[in-house]
């Protein structure tokens, strides 16, 4: 059987960490990895996972003979940064992931070099599952986010995104083959208070992806399972560092906006602690709905993670002039809920 190779962004913590060790420890073989040389661990030996004496993991050095074990898939995980790969190498260590099954690369949405650096050291030549998901997250009232702030997170989410697609979708348009997934978020379906700009760079990703789809059946889709597509996952909060990682802190610069906007503005991150304590998923089951997506012979362009946020999605829909969806989302946000209410409006609306 032909290995596939995918290769994902954005996976030194949350969604794209869990995929990538889901997928290299696959039970069922279907994401087991293949090796290529060149990765690194944590203390910069060039090498891959392998099972060592007595059970023991360590890394094998490469052109050792475990550093190619047969296996069906070729699991890239990229990272900006590959100084944060610890957590990743310590997950595929606790999970068991078998020998040879996740490799390691730099790589940095922002930057077409990086992007492109990534591509030419995948070594079967290919990739024939690309999953989009490096992400940044703003939020706060629009006035306090400085304009490098906001400039950084379009780039991350939207030129890094094209600038992936750039680099191996032209490819997968040529064999007529290939699996792309992206990262999506309700944010990208309905405007989100205090995610003015979040929500305009996932607003940018639907249009992409949907656009890309209408184009994409000349290539293969409805022919040899649908090849190549692209799907959006469509995530509502989950359980993952992504708060914690806001570009430039959560709320900007509060002190540039006046005093009924903070107030505003407290009570919706009241609201959000209340959404996450009772309705965030956990990347494990996020990660799920991926694979489902991988699975599928006649692959979607939308998977939803969790369905809480469809009612106002469809209001949205079936409202063209849009007063139905803004009335009940500022309902849903700012309204207190009565005694013993979760505030069912709310649940599901905020962004992973």
């Amino acid at each position: 059987m032909e290995r596939k190779v995918v290769l994902i962004t954005g996976c030194s913590s949350g969604i794209g960490l869990h995929l990538a060790l889901r997928l290299a420890a696959d039970p069922s073989g279907s994401f087991k990895g293949g090796k290529r040389a060149g990765a690194k661990d944590p203390g910069g030996v060039e090498g891959c996972l392998v099972s060592g004496d007595e059970g023991r993991e360590d890394l094998c050095p490469r052109g050792s003979p475990n550093s190619r074990q047969s296996s069906l898939n070729s699991v890239y995980a990229t990272l900006r940064d590959l100084g944060s790969q610890g957590p990743l190498w310590e997950g595929a260590r606790a999970r068991g992931c078998p020998p040879g099954s996740l490799e390691t690369l730099q790589l940095d949405v922002t930057d077409s070099c990086s992007v492109a650096a990534a591509r030419d050291h995948v070594t079967e030549g290919r990739v024939d599952i690309l999953v989009c998901n490096a992400g940044r997250g703003l939020v706060g009232p629009l006035e306090a986010h400085t304009v490098e702030a906001v400039g950084s997170v379009l780039d991350v989410n939207v030129a890094g995104t094209v600038r992936t697609l750039q680099a191996f979708l032209p490819d997968m348009k040529r064999r007529r083959a290939g699996r792309v997934l992206v990262t999506g978020s309700i944010g990208g379906m309905m405007g989100l208070p205090f995610n003015a700009v979040y929500c305009a760079s996932k607003f940018a990703l639907e249009g992409l992806c949907e656009s890309l789809a209408v184009l994409l059946p000349p290539f293969g889709v409805h022919r040899r399972f649908c090849t190549p597509s692209v799907s959006l996952i469509e995530c509502g909060p989950v359980r993952t560092a992504f708060q914690e990682k806001l570009e430039g802190g959560p709320g900007g610069a509060l002190g540039s906006t006046d005093l009924e906007t903070r107030a505003l503005f407290s009570r919706y991150q009241s609201h959000c602690e209340r959404i996450f304590r009772e309705e965030a998923q956990d990347p494990e089951d996020v990660v799920e709905v991926f694979v489902r997506a991988l699975s599928a012979p006649r692959p979607v362009l939308r998977y939803f993670s969790t369905e809480r946020f469809l009612p106002l999605a469809e209001l949205r829909l079936s409202d063209p002039g849009g007063s139905q969806y803004v009335n009940a989302m500022h309902r849903a946000v700012f309204s207190e809920p009565e005694e013993g209410e979760a505030g069912s409006e709310a649940k599901g609306l905020e962004s992973p």
